[in-house]
């Protein structure tokens, strides 16, 4: 039942990597061909975005998830801009002052292109009358009915004085003007009594004075109180005046704009409620006059905090479609989804040492920018974004821009705010991310299904068939073209198809991640450059592949030294019992390798447990953990089922001082465990990948290529002999795309891969002997790894049940268990 282990044959040559032959394209280089410039094998996300760019109905907006580097970027901006083309030019948004409450502006919806010209005709207005008014308050006819008004009521003043110094003159007393006021004097033989001759007067005489002052200086109370009523009523009829006067240079001005803008109702309300304003606020224009030499509004629209007055008419544009991007719907793409930058934010500005603020200092946000057409966002920084997130979907669920700064949110600046008129808003939002962040917000966010309906899954891999081959091929000749590269080979066209293969961790698949393969182009194409070629061979292709390895490998090349110089132990010779070289991969960024390690496995009587030191220190992750819980079912349910399970086993990736996850190594910690059983030692020249389940069925694995090249670099630096090579599932063999050293490697016969479906198929070659099938009487082969293999497990349960009856189970079976 023995056998040599160096005589099982691996996998022929031809199976460890599919090559894609030159000859088989139609063409001599790409620029023979017509570059395919869109994406191949998206078919189902294309129609998604397709969809969501065509659907009008809410809620329909559309999360785009898969790896970057799929060109699913590019597509979303290429089908937006195809389909915005097609829709109507959105209308234009302004927010203007609101006359009867300024901290409420108002938002005006003009057509397209209208909002500028109202911007201008405002200010052309606003300039015209600051001319026109001071010209018409200095006309002779303003200064006639001015004067009259003076006049008039300065008449009627000194006629009320004259009247009354009359009076007091008849009656002998004089009204005297004195710097403290008007007072009030006797006077006999025509002149003012003095206040010795006051004093000389009998008390008759001094009565009769005093009670006639008294009354007359009642009367005098009387005409000096109608002069301030007099002066108010003057104020009002000149305020009449001036808006006399204002109304015919304003009404003629407003008028014009009135005919410019008569077909849109928002700008004619709005120019009535200016028309108004302006004719009670003339004089607004005056002082403007007296303080400026040329007309103040452009002063006010670029240093408004020096021109106060004049703020109230200018035209604050959110949003205007006039110029190139007006042939159609926006497509707005957001780097910094920042809640400002999302829905708008409104400024302050410092006076005196206060913050303030206006209508005009309303700034808009990307929301507005994209409203009618669509947004274009990252969903992980709109994610990480304060507030950002839910403003976002406030907006789309009120279908309305509301502008909120994160001070008031946080409550961080007691100042004046505005409260501005929600913009309505129709738009289609796209976010960008990757399918964790997508599942996590189905399940933790009740809002995000009802707000993005349609999803678009970029695939990450396409079949490598005849029928892609050539398409594939055409995609590199548009992103040569499109990157300026020289053309490419078809040598190097070959070469780069089987590095996308490799990529793809599948043979019969080609790897989208076209980020990832243009890098490659572009550092073949410098050195082809530098070789002086003018197209990009294979060696170049090649040369980058070895040259970005090397650059990544630094780790990895310290690990296989450590291997090399013993650090790191582990056996490419010989024989050994309960020991399995395992293989596993480490990831640095997008950099992998396999890296070797040495699993052990130690056995005696116990209770059935089996331990596994990785999690039992807390380095075994879940994953780990399950694939020894299915090994210890194998055991269970495989052998002595007659018998009490009465194993006691300890499981040890070797030297491992970081975290172990995954059950790729399940199958080796198997071997290792059936050897400690049967005492057949392990051929050590063999490393062993692949998870098994209860049945004993070899599963497939990841990162096959990167284990079985770790091993095979530790093999190479020992020196190579037929007796080594690697056990993988059955199941990894079409995943297969070896680097060109391993493969001639086997082909010359010095290294091997063996695939196995079961456990019974690998632990035969790693022991060279049969691992044994159960006969008519449900017996295992006596000398084989099964029948060893029960044969100690029914010795452990005999020890263990005569263990149980000598009575010490007391002392020192507590840990392992009493026996039935």
């Amino acid at each position: 039942m023995a056998f040599n282990p160096a005589e099982i044959p691996g996998l022929p040559a031809e199976e460890l990597a599919r090559r894609c032959d030159p000859a088989e394209l139609p063409f001599g280089a790409t620029d023979e061909i017509e570059g395919l410039d869109q994406l191949i094998g998206q078919d189902r996300a294309m129609d998604a975005i397709r969809l969501a760019a065509e659907m009008r109905h809410r809620g329909f907006n559309l999360f785009v998830l898969g790896p970057t580097g799929t060109g699913r970027r590019s597509a979303v901006d290429r089908l937006l801009a195809e389909q915005a083309q097609k829709l109507p030019v959105p209308d234009d948004w302004a927010y203007v002052n609101n006359f009867d409450a300024p901290d409420k502006p108002r938002a005006l919806r003009l057509p397209p292109g209208t909002a500028q010209r109202l911007r201008g005709a405002m200010q052309g207005l606003v300039d015209d009358l600051a001319i026109d008014i001071p010209a018409l308050f200095e006309s002779d006819e303003y200064q006639t009915q001015r004067r009259a008004l003076d006049e008039e009521y300065g008449e009627r003043q000194e006629t009320a004085m004259a009247d009354f110094v009359e009076k007091a003159k008849a009656e002998n007393v004089a009204l005297l003007r004195t710097p403290m006021g008007f007072m009030l004097a006797a006077i006999r033989d025509g002149k003012v009594v003095k206040t010795e001759d006051y004093d000389k007067l009998d008390e008759a005489e001094q009565q009769a004075i005093d009670e006639k002052i008294a009354r007359l200086q009642e009367e005098l109370a009387k005409v000096l109180r109608e002069a301030p009523k007099l002066d108010k009523e003057l104020r009002g009829k000149i305020e009449i005046l001036h808006a006399s006067m204002a109304e015919r240079a304003v009404s003629a001005r407003v008028g014009e704009l009135k005919a410019e803008f008569c077909d849109i109702a928002a700008a004619c309300a709005y120019l009535d409620d200016v028309h108004k304003d302006m004719i009670a606020n003339a004089e607004l224009f005056l002082a403007a006059q007296a303080n400026a030499k040329s007309g103040p509004f452009p002063e006010a629209i670029r240093k408004y905090h020096r021109e106060p007055p004049f703020e109230r008419y200018v035209v604050n544009v959110m949003v205007s479609r006039d110029g190139p991007e007006a042939g159609g719907a926006p497509v707005v793409a957001e780097d910094l989804p920042t809640l400002d930058h999302l829905t708008g934010r409104i400024e302050h500005v410092s006076q005196m040492g206060a913050l303030i603020t206006n209508f005009t200092l309303i700034k808009p946000g990307a929301l507005h920018r994209a409203n009618g057409g669509y947004l274009v966002l990252d969903a992980r920084r709109v994610l990480t974004e304060p507030f950002a997130w839910e403003a976002l979907k406030q907006c789309l669920k009120n279908r309305s821009i509301a502008i909120t700064s994160m001070a008031e949110r946080l409550s961080m600046v007691s100042t004046t705010s505005l409260q501005p008129d929600p913009i309505p808003l129709r738009v289609r939002v796209v976010l960008i991310g990757d399918r964790v962040l997508h599942a996590l917000l189905v399940m933790l966010d009740p809002d995000f299904a009802d707000l993005f309906k349609l999803q678009a899954d970029f695939e990450e891999s396409i079949d490598r068939t005849g029928d892609t081959v050539v398409p594939f091929a055409r995609l590199i000749a548009a992103h040569a073209v499109r990157d300026g590269l020289k053309p490419f080979a078809a040598a190097g066209v070959a070469r780069i198809i089987d590095e996308a293969t490799r990529i793809a961790d599948d043979s019969k698949k080609l790897t989208l991640h076209l980020g990832a393969l243009s890098d490659l182009m572009r550092e073949a194409d410098h050195y082809a450059g530098e070789a002086g070629r003018a197209r990009v061979e294979a060696e170049d292709v090649a040369r980058a592949v070895r040259e970005k390895d090397r650059r990544a490998s630094r780790v990895k090349d310290r690990m296989q030294e450590a291997v090399t110089r013993g650090t790191i132990l582990i056996d490419t010779d010989g024989a050994k019992a309960g020991q399995v070289n395992g293989l596993s991969v480490i990831g640095l960024g997008d950099f992998r390798f396999g890296r070797p390690s040495r699993i052990t496995a130690r056995c005696r009587m116990g209770a059935g447990k089996l331990i596994d030191i990785e999690r039992e220190v807390e380095l075994g992750g879940p994953l780990h953990s399950k694939g020894v819980l299915i090994l210890a079912g194998y055991l269970a349910a495989t052998y002595a089922l007659d018998a009490p399970f009465s194993l006691h086993a300890s499981l040890v990736f070797e030297q491992s001082y970081g975290g172990v996850d995954g059950d790729s190594a399940s199958s080796a910690e198997l071997y290792a465990l059936l050897s400690a059983l049967s005492e057949l030692p392990v051929a050590q020249g063999f490393a062993v990948t692949g998870s098994v389940n209860q049945t004993g069925d070899v599963q497939a694995i990841g990162g096959v290529n990167e284990k079985i090249e770790g091993f095979f670099e530790t093999c190479l630096t020992r020196g190579l002999t037929v007796r080594q090579g690697v056990l993988i599932p059955k199941s990894n063999v079409e995943h297969l795309m070896l680097r060109d050293d391993v493969v001639e490697a086997a082909r010359a016969g010095r290294f091997r891969v063996i695939p196995v479906a079961s456990i019974d198929e690998g632990i035969a070659i790693l022991t060279g002997r049969a691992a044994g099938a159960r006969d008519a009487t449900g017996a295992f082969p006596e000398d084989s790894v099964n029948g060893r293999v029960e044969a100690r497990l029914r010795e452990y349960a005999e020890a263990r049940r005569r263990f149980g009856r000598t009575g010490r189970g007391e002392e020192g079976g507590g840990g392992e268990g009493d026996a039935p």
